[in-house]
């Protein structure tokens, strides 16, 4: 099924997302969020790439560019907030990087008062 696709390495994205809010807690800045997460989910023997960038095209012409917070084994996308509350435009975000990739699966992880995790599955067919 779709909704299940990399789920091996969605599983230990969780499990490290978890291991780094228990560690750090809320509070800090997107930044040290995202660096903490690169070092745990390579710690946990997976590729990751550190802000890649995204480049968006319109009729075969770039007309913008992005950096994913975190690319997984090039086939999950992270996108790492420290809000009070993860909403809608962080979620389109997340889409927006969907479909400038060919990478259909992404995780909004939420470094808040509580943690939050959203999952995203896009397909550009």
């Amino acid at each position: 099924m779709e909704n299940y696709k990399n789920s091996e390495t969605t599983d230990l994205i969780i499990k490290c997302f978890y291991n780094v809010y228990n560690q750090l807690g809320y509070g800090f800045l997107e930044k040290v969020y995202e660096k903490s997460m690169f070092i745990e989910l390579k710690n946990s023997g997976l590729f990751v790439e550190h802000q890649k960038p995204i480049s968006v095209y319109y009729k075969e012409q770039q007309v913008g560019k992005y950096y994913a917070d975190l690319i997984v084994s090039e086939s999950v996308i992270i996108e790492i907030k420290a809000a009070e509350t993860l909403c809608e435009e962080h979620e389109f975000q997340l889409i927006n990087y969907h479909k400038a990739t060919d990478i259909g699966v992404g995780h909004l992880l939420n470094f808040g008062k509580k943690p939050q995790i959203k999952r995203k599955i896009y397909s550009n067919q």
